[in-house]
């Protein structure tokens, strides 16, 4: 990428009539794109917490969207729900304590056990319950210690004899999936009532991905990305949406460069070229792969006569 081309990055806004970026990498909730598999996690994950459900999963690769899905869940939940949001969890259980009730506006006191914390938040839980119940979420769920893991999985003891005072929902990438299978995290994974697994895009929801940002950012009109650089752009990123939009961003970016008002194949082939993330092309297109099978085809039979 070209030091004036990355130096352009505000000007191409009004090359393309946008109010603003429309592929930053922050997890903006105004950008939420609800496909399929992000739709159903979400519904999921509201169903399993009016349930009282306790422990709640939500896995999916790198780049998959799970912390805008997260973000979501924390601004979508309402009253009566008090909600912490960890965004760093390699904690400590007493850190990780604190951090909740700090999140939640509760005190510990000064330090003391692990069961005597455990009191003072179930004392302090209950003191405000029903009107508030109680949901922690925990992004990047897979780098928590098994320790701290523990400490969450006591937490989810705290409970009335019908009403459980407070719910955790982790969000995580597969590795996940496999620690919570390991022997010394056997008691969590029982706890896991209801489960959800993110998957990359498909083409056709790449497409609809790409101009609902657009959409958001102000675009009006014809797409500013032709067929072609759409489905160049699901190859070099296969559907991962935080690679999309890094390849996207450049793709817009070169083009702005070239003066051009709508992105091709060769500025995304450009835009995948200059990102060591990106998974490479094809060197042939699909239209000519068809092409050479045709013919291929046709002089087999031409042989055959």
């Amino acid at each position: 990428m070209s030091r004036r081309n990355a130096s352009s990055e505000g000007l191409y806004l009004d090359h393309f009539r946008l109010n603003e970026a429309p592929f930053n990498l922050a997890p903006d909730t105004d950008y939420y794109y609800d496909s399929p598999t992000h739709h159903d996690a979400l519904g999921t994950v509201l169903l399993a917490i009016d349930d009282g459900a306790g422990f709640i999963k939500i896995t999916g690769e790198v780049g998959t969207g799970k912390t805008l899905l997260c973000r979501k869940l924390v601004n979508d939940l309402g009253k009566p729900f008090e909600v912490a949001y960890l965004p760093n969890p390699p904690l400590t259980p007493d850190q990780l304590y604190r951090s909740i009730l700090r999140e939640f506006n509760l005190e510990l006191e000064a330090e003391t056990s692990q069961a005597l914390q455990l009191q003072q938040i179930q004392d302090q839980l209950l003191l405000n319950f029903p009107q508030k119940l109680y949901v922690v979420v925990v992004d990047e769920a897979q780098a928590v210690p098994d320790e701290t893991m523990e400490a969450l999985r006591l937490l989810t003891n705290l409970e009335t004899e019908k009403h459980r005072l407070l719910q955790v929902v982790l969000f995580g990438q597969p590795e996940l999936d496999y620690r919570l299978e390991q022997g010394r995290l056997r008691q969590l994974h029982q706890r896991v009532v209801f489960s959800s697994r993110i998957s990359p895009l498909s083409l056709q929801r790449v497409e609809k991905y790409i101009d609902h940002r657009l959409n958001v950012a102000g675009h009006r009109g014809e797409s500013l990305f032709t067929q072609t650089a759409m489905r160049l752009l699901f190859q070099g990123s296969r559907g991962e949406p935080r690679l999309l939009n890094i390849l996207a961003h450049k793709a817009l970016l070169l083009t702005y460069g070239k003066g051009k008002y709508r992105v091709s194949k060769g500025h995304v082939r450009a835009a995948v070229k200059d990102t060591d993330a990106a998974y490479k092309l094809p060197w042939i297109s699909t239209g000519l792969w068809m092409l050479l099978l045709g013919a291929a085809a046709l002089l087999l039979a031409l042989l055959l006569l």
